[in-house]
C-alpha cells in the first residue's frame, strides 16, 4: 500500500520520547536525507538538484528540535512550528497555526501537510505530544496520550493510528520507519530519519 510521506511520534516501548519521518515517493525518489545539529533536512540527491524547478516542495526540513522539544513535518511548515515553539506558543496551537496559514501543498495531489510535536520529559504532568494534518477538505490537530505513539501519513492513513514503536536508540528509529514494523506494509520508501530522547536529542538518518 501506498501511504505517501509518514511520521511517527510519542513514547516509544520503553517510554523515551520520539519523531521519526519517512519520505515515500513515485514521483522524486531521488532525495536523501541530511542531519545537521538540532535538524535533519530532505535534499536532492547529488545529479539531481533540478528537481527543485519541476517541484518546489521537495526540499525542506523535516525534523527540528527547539528548546529540547522535538518538531516533525513534511514540508516548510516545520520551521514554522519551531520558530512559534521558540517564541513561546504551546505545541498544539503552533501545530493548528502553521496548517492553518500554510494549509496543503498546491501541486498535483493537493498533497496534505502532516505535523508532530513532542516534549522531551517523561514526566506524565508535563508531557506533552501533538500530530495533525491539513488536507484540502479538513484540519485535525490531536494529542497522542502519555506512552502511546501514532502515526499519520499523507495519504491513506489521514488520521492519527496508534502503533507499536519498539525502537530504543534514534538510528533505530530511523530504520523502523523505512521499512519496519507496521510501516514495511507501506510502498516505495526513499529516506527517513528519526530522533530520539536518552537525556538529549540525537538525530540518524536512513539513506539506502
Amino acid at each position: 500500500m501506498y501511504v505517501g510521506r509518514i511520521l511517527s511520534i510519542g513514547m516509544n516501548a520503553s517510554g523515551r520520547p520520539f519523531v521519526a519521518y519517512r519520505v515515500s515517493s513515485r514521483s522524486f525518489p531521488n532525495r536523501q536525507c541530511m542531519a545537521f545539529e538540532n535538524r535533519a533536512a530532505i535534499i536532492p540527491k547529488e545529479g539531481f538538484e533540478k528537481d527543485i524547478f519541476e517541484n518546489t516542495y521537495i526540499t525542506y526540513n523535516c525534523i527540528r528540535i527547539v528548546k529540547d522539544i522535538a518538531i516533525v513535518a513534511n514540508g516548510s511548515h516545520t520551521d514554522v512550528i519551531a520558530d512559534k515553539i521558540y517564541v513561546g506558543m504551546n505545541i498544539k496551537d503552533a501545530i493548528a497555526y502553521s496548517l492553518l496559514t500554510m494549509d496543503y501543498e498546491k501541486d498535483d495531489y493537493n498533497t496534505p501537510r502532516i505535523a508532530g510535536v513532542v516534549t522531551s520529559t517523561n514526566s506524565k504532568e508535563d508531557y506533552k505530544c501533538c500530530i495533525g494534518i491539513a488536507t484540502n477538505k479538513k484540519i485535525l490537530v490531536e494529542e497522542v496520550p502519555y506512552g502511546k505513539a501514532a502515526y499519520i501519513s499523507t495519504y491513506g492513513a489521514q488520521k492519527p493510528n496508534c502503533v507499536d514503536f519498539d525502537a530504543t536508540n534514534s538510528e533505530e528509529a530511523a530504520q523502523l520507519i523505512f521499512d519496519g514494523g507496521k510501516f514495511a506494509d507501506f510502498e516505495k520508501p526513499v529516506t527517513s530519519a528519526g530522533a530520539l530522547f536518552d537525556g538529549e536529542w540525537t538525530i540518524k538518518v536512513v539513506n539506502p
